[in-house]
C-alpha cells in the first residue's frame, strides 16, 4: 500500500453499518444521496479542536463549562450538563428519576431503539402509546390510558424536528405524578409555543451525533433541567457517582488510619474524591471532552443558521411537492417552530395505485434520490417481542406509519436548489412511472 495514501471508507465498510453511513454499495447512481452528516462545519470549528488541543485539560475542562453554560442560556434552563451522546443523557436521567424493576414508562414507538434501551436497562418496562396521525408525535389522547399504579414516567420525542403537544402531556404528568423526560435527539432549534425543547418536561435530553442538526465531532449529548434536585443527581449519574467530600469535615478515620485537615489547602485529605449512590442507583463514565464541547460552543453560534437552511429547505420542498397526486408535504403544526431535523414524506398508496415500497423502489432505483426510514416500532424488536410478548397492532397508527406510508427524503443545510429541484422532479416522476 502507498504510504500515507487515504483509505475512504463507505457506509457498507464501516464499523456500525446503518448506524454510520447510508452508502449501499449496490452500484445505483445517486443524484442526493442521503447524507450522514447533518451540519456545516469550516474554518471555525477548525479553530476550536486547536484550541481546545493545546489545553492541558482534555476532558471535562474550560470548554465543556462553557459549552454547558452557553446552551443552558440559548435553551433558557437552568441547569446543562455535557454527556457523551444522547443515549447516555437519557440513561443518566431514568436513574435520576430513580425508575427501576417492576415499574413502567410510557413511551411513543416512533423513536430510534435509545429511547427504549434506558427503560430496558433500569429493569423497567416501556408502554407503547400510539402516534398522531400528522405530527407522528406521541398522541397525548393515547398516553392516559396506558397510565398504571405501576407507571413513573412519560418519555417523549419531539419526531423530526416538530415538538409533541406539551401542555396536555405536562397536565397528564402533573395529575399522576409523572416524570417527563424530552427526547430531543431531533429537536436543536425546535420551539412549541414559544418555548425550547427541553426546557418544559422535567429533563430535556439532546443528541450531537453527526445526522443532527448541530453535532460534536460525530458523538455528544447534553442533558437540560430546570430541577436542582435533579441537577444534583444527573452530575452523579454521568461521572461514576463521584462527589466531594463533606467540606465541613476535619477529621477522619478509616480502617485505623486517622487524618485530620490542618487546612483548606490540604486538597488531598482524606482522598481527591467521594463516591455515593443514589437510592441504589450507580453512575458511569458519560463524560464530554474538550475537542466536542468547543466545536459545540462553534455549533452553537451556527444555530440559527443552519435551521433556517433547513426550514428554508423543507418549505421549498413542500411548495414543488404539494400538487403531486399520491404524496403529502410536511404538516407542520402552528403551536410549533419545526426545526426538521427529517423531512417526512407520506405515500398514499390508494391514490398512486402503488405501495409505499413500490414508490422507494422507484425514486431509488430509476430517480436517484435515497430515501430513508424512520423508525420501526419498537415493540417489533426481537429483544422486546420476547421480553414482554407485546401485541399486534399494538400501536396502529404508528404501524401504517412505518410500514405503509413514510420515508424521509435527504435533508441538510448544505442542500443546493439543484438538489432541491432534483429531489422534488425524482418524487413527481415516481409518482407519474406509478400511477402508469
Amino acid at each position: 500500500m502507498e504510504k500515507n495514501k487515504e483509505i475512504l471508507f463507505t457506509g457498507s465498510d464501516t464499523e456500525g453499518g446503518i448506524t454510520s453511513g447510508y452508502q449501499m454499495n449496490d452500484g445505483v447512481p445517486l443524484k442526493v444521496p442521503y447524507s450522514f452528516f447533518g451540519s456545516i462545519y469550516d474554518e471555525e470549528e477548525e479553530r476550536a479542536v486547536k484550541v481546545a488541543m493545546a489545553q492541558e485539560s482534555q476532558t471535562m475542562g474550560p470548554q465543556v463549562t462553557l459549552f454547558q453554560r452557553e446552551f443552558a442560556k440559548i435553551f433558557e434552563v437552568k441547569h446543562a450538563m455535557a454527556a457523551s451522546n444522547c443515549t447516555t443523557a437519557m440513561h443518566a436521567a431514568t436513574q435520576a428519576f430513580g425508575i427501576g424493576k417492576g415499574d413502567e414508562v410510557i413511551v411513543t414507538p416512533n423513536t430510534f431503539i435509545a429511547t427504549s434501551l434506558v427503560i430496558l436497562k433500569e429493569g423497567a418496562k416501556p408502554v407503547y402509546a400510539d402516534i398522531d396521525p400528522l405530527t407522528f408525535n406521541i398522541d397525548p389522547k393515547q398516553i392516559e390510558n396506558k397510565i398504571t399504579p405501576k407507571t413513573k414516567a412519560i418519555y417523549v420525542v419531539h419526531y423530526a424536528g416538530q415538538m409533541c403537544d406539551m401542555d396536555p402531556i405536562m397536565e397528564i404528568a402533573k395529575k399522576h405524578k409523572l416524570f417527563v423526560l424530552e427526547d430531543c435527539a431531533h429537536a436543536a432549534g425546535s420551539k412549541y409555543k414559544g418555548r425550547p425543547a427541553g426546557s418544559i418536561g422535567d429533563v430535556g435530553c439532546f443528541s450531537f451525533h453527526s445526522l443532527k442538526n448541530i453535532t460534536t465531532l460525530g458523538e455528544g449529548g447534553m442533558i437540560t433541567t430546570n430541577s436542582d434536585d435533579l441537577a444534583d443527581k444527573l452530575q452523579r449519574m454521568r461521572v461514576m457517582s463521584i462527589t466531594h467530600w463533606n467540606p465541613g469535615q476535619t477529621k477522619f478515620e478509616f480502617a485505623g488510619f486517622k487524618m485530620e485537615k490542618k487546612s483548606v489547602k490540604d486538597y488531598w485529605l482524606p482522598s481527591h474524591f467521594d463516591v455515593i449512590n443514589d437510592n441504589g442507583k450507580w453512575g458511569c463514565n458519560y463524560r464530554m471532552n474538550e475537542s466536542q464541547a468547543a466545536v459545540g460552543r462553534a455549533q452553537l453560534r451556527k444555530l440559527d443558521m443552519l435551521i433556517n437552511k433547513r426550514r428554508e429547505n423543507s418549505h421549498y420542498l413542500n411548495e414543488g411537492i404539494k400538487k403531486i397526486k399520491g404524496v403529502r408535504p410536511v404538516f407542520e403544526d402552528p403551536n410549533c417552530y419545526h426545526a426538521f431535523h427529517l423531512y417526512t414524506l407520506l405515500i398514499k398508496g390508494n391514490e398512486l395505485g402503488a405501495s409505499r415500497d413500490d414508490f422507494m423502489r422507484v425514486l431509488y432505483q430509476e430517480e436517484g434520490i435515497q430515501g430513508i426510514q424512520h423508525y420501526q416500532p419498537n415493540y417489533h424488536f426481537t429483544g422486546l417481542k420476547k421480553m414482554y410478548n407485546y401485541p399486534d397492532k399494538l400501536c396502529p397508527v404508528a404501524e401504517n406509519f412505518f410500514y405503509n406510508e413514510h420515508t424521509s427524503l435527504p435533508m441538510n443545510p448544505r442542500l443546493t436548489k439543484a438538489d432541491l429541484d432534483m429531489i422534488i422532479e425524482g418524487v413527481r416522476n415516481t409518482a407519474d412511472k406509478l400511477r402508469k
